[in-house]
């Protein structure tokens, strides 16, 4: 008899599957990605020279302490056991790490959206490092909304306390089985949970730390459009894990949500690439990244219960109303008054609430996101409003969006004036006029000719009350005459 015969040991669990598994680790993997270094670079090319490094900093901050901060009590407080009992049961989870052999090791559950679905075919620990990498997206999306004046210590204290008390609740409401999915209302991958979120939190931040320095509102244009495309690219085709993990598993369904993520995108970005030309003149960069993000951010809550009609629709209608909101709603009343950097509410808050309420309207009944072997049980999908559905769903759909947004503005104004206690929320004048060689001491852009950067020439001289560096230097750059340029009159 072979050793290998008598051999007793298995390679996981009986109930891990590897193709679901392998899935969800890799649609994990796609969704990190587009935060390190998706949006690292996409933030550092698209802001004004003197922020790349301040920007893309905020991001790998973020993205680091919300893993502690989710191994530690987050994960549980959205998709474990519920803290409450009774009518309250439906708000939030128990915060307890989830740290331990049978959380990370056992079969991954929510326990109050179980039976809503098929028993899950891998470890804890998959769930608990997809589950993270969406909540550590939503702070990155926030910061777009302040960049160029939030104090950075500001920002290391509101990262933790956000992701606590307001993703962690919304996520345990539409997610986690609370009770947003107890009304029915559903939010297939974030548009609510992360993009509402964002936009919705990122406009009260942007509010209360106040505007960027008048020079930097009136001229803040992108310092590298290349760099800004190459994050840009990143982010659409990690959406493909974005939206194609969701159903949790390697199924029909995960293919579909992937097709019509795609759809949705291209017809956004050229909806509002074309709109742009018509009104401009030229075709335009940073038009089609809007148009993208627009489109990706909209089909998020619809990718996987519409078919590719439905994704056309949410394409053109992600594109055209959010152009009309950040183009000319911005320019009036309180939209005008608050200096929102990137566009976030538009971009983010507006096209990931059409998206929700699209849902509602062009949700189709006939896309199965879980099949039913009894006939007794009905699939799982959503029938919208234009499939006979009625407008059952699109109420629902409101209410959820509505209920988001009051959790945003109220938590996110209570943790910004108890951080507002303890360090300033905004940058000093001395740092928002230095920038990356006030607040970390260097440039991140190599100089020219020598090979070295200027940050000794900054860090060697104390920095004047104004923020800028009263020196010179001469830049010498083969087959150019030598250039002298003053620092102090360049940021």
């Amino acid at each position: 008899m072979l050793i290998a015969d008598i051999n007793p040991y298995l390679p996981a669990p009986s109930f891990v599957d590897s193709g679901d598994t392998a899935w969800q680790l890799t649609a994990a993997t796609f969704v990190g990605l587009q935060s390190i270094p998706g949006l690292a670079i996409l933030y550092a090319g698209i802001v004004k020279k003197k922020w790349a490094l301040n920007s893309a900093v905020m991001t790998f901050y973020a993205f680091a302490a919300v893993l502690i901060v989710w191994m530690l009590w987050g994960y549980n407080m959205a998709f474990g056991n519920p803290l409450l009992s009774g009518a309250l049961q439906g708000l939030i989870g128990t915060p307890h790490p989830a740290l331990d052999p049978d959380t990370m090791a056992g079969q991954a559950n929510i326990p109050l959206a179980a039976s809503g679905m098929p028993p899950l075919k891998f470890a804890g620990s998959a769930m608990i490092y997809f589950q993270f990498v969406f909540a550590a997206i939503t702070p990155i999306l926030i910061v777009g909304s302040v960049l160029g004046r939030i104090n950075f210590k500001a920002w290391m204290l509101f990262v933790p306390l956000w992701s606590t008390f307001s993703y962690t609740l919304c996520a345990f409401m539409l997610w986690g089985g609370g009770f947003l999915a107890q009304l029915g209302a559903v939010d297939y991958s974030g548009g609510y949970v992360i993009h509402l979120a964002a936009g919705v939190a990122g406009f009260v931040a942007a509010a209360m730390v106040g505007p960027r320095l008048a020079e930097d509102r009136k001229s803040f244009e992108p310092n590298n459009l290349i760099v800004m495309l190459a994050g840009a690219g990143i982010l659409w085709l990690g959406w493909n894990g974005f939206n194609g993990g969701d159903p949790y598993f390697a199924s029909h369904d995960a293919a579909l949500a992937v097709l019509n993520t795609n759809i949705a995108t291209a017809t956004a970005l050229l909806t509002w690439f074309f709109i742009d030309y018509l009104v401009v003149g030229k075709p335009s960069a940073v038009s089609m990244v809007n148009g993208m993000i627009c489109g990706l951010v909209a089909i998020t809550p619809a990718a996987g219960y519409i078919d590719g009609y439905g994704a056309l629709a949410i394409g053109v209608v992600s594109a055209v109303i959010p152009w009309f909101s950040f183009n000319k709603l911005s320019t009036w009343g309180i939209f005008k008054k608050v200096d929102d950097t990137l566009g976030v509410v538009h971009v983010h808050g507006v096209a990931g609430l059409i998206g929700g309420l699209m849902v509602g309207l062009v949700g189709n009944p006939n896309v199965l996101v879980y099949v039913s072997s009894d006939k007794k049980v009905s699939p799982v999908s959503v029938g919208g409003a234009l499939y006979g559905g009625g407008f059952h769903q699109l109420l629902v759909q409101f209410v959820a969006a509505m209920t988001v947004i009051a959790v945003n503005i109220v938590v996110t104004f209570l943790i910004l004036k108890l951080i507002s206690f303890v360090v300033p929320l905004r940058s000093s004048e001395a740092e928002m006029q230095g920038g990356d060689l006030v607040i970390h001491g260097c440039d991140p852009m190599p100089g020219f000719g020598s090979g070295e950067t200027f940050a000794p020439a900054y860090a060697a001289q104390n920095v004047q009350g104004n923020g800028y560096v009263p020196i010179s230097v001469t830049i010498e750059a083969p087959g150019f005459a030598p250039t002298r340029v003053d620092l102090k009159k360049t940021h």
